[in-house]
């Protein structure tokens, strides 16, 4: 893999990676959104993909991310080294946390749910969005408050 996105820290990646894995995602959950007026069959089978995308992602971590392939592959090479990175296992977390909803967002829409799909979607549309655009990832500042509560293994 590239320097530009792997460090000498294997718990460390450059900040581009995850912000453009969160414009993607963003534009995906538009999509679902979008055509769930017309058909929420499809628009949970979208968002079903992007829960097993997410999935991916809470499981293997930014590195092996389907989107962050891409960005490794794609984008990274064309950007300069990286001068910021930020840590992997908040990362990983956020991605669960957007299992959790695409998941709920799915059933609401496989289930006839709209309402329920529309909600849970949206939300995690805003998350992504936050992150894409701000930089502000959600999930990543819960980590620290959920970590304090888990018990550590000795």
């Amino acid at each position: 893999m590239s320097n530009i996105t792997a460090t000498d820290s294997p718990a460390q990646v450059d900040v581009r990676g995850p912000r453009f894995v969160a414009w993607v995602t963003t534009a995906v959950l538009v999509v679902a959104l979008l055509i769930s007026a017309q058909s929420p069959a499809l628009a949970a089978a979208i968002l079903g993909l992007q829960t097993l995308v997410f999935a991916i992602g809470a499981a293997a971590g930014p590195r092996r991310h389907p989107y962050g392939l891409v960005f490794a592959a794609a984008v990274a090479p064309r950007l300069g080294p990286a001068t910021e990175r930020e840590p992997v296992a908040p990362l990983r977390f956020a991605q669960l946390v957007g299992v959790v909803f695409a998941a709920i967002g799915t059933l609401g829409f496989a289930g006839g749910l709209v309402p329920l799909g529309l909600v849970a979607t949206g939300l995690a549309l805003v998350a992504a969005l936050l992150n894409a655009a701000f930089g502000i990832c959600l999930g990543c500042q819960l980590y620290p408050l959920v970590t304090r509560f888990t018990p550590t293994q000795k």
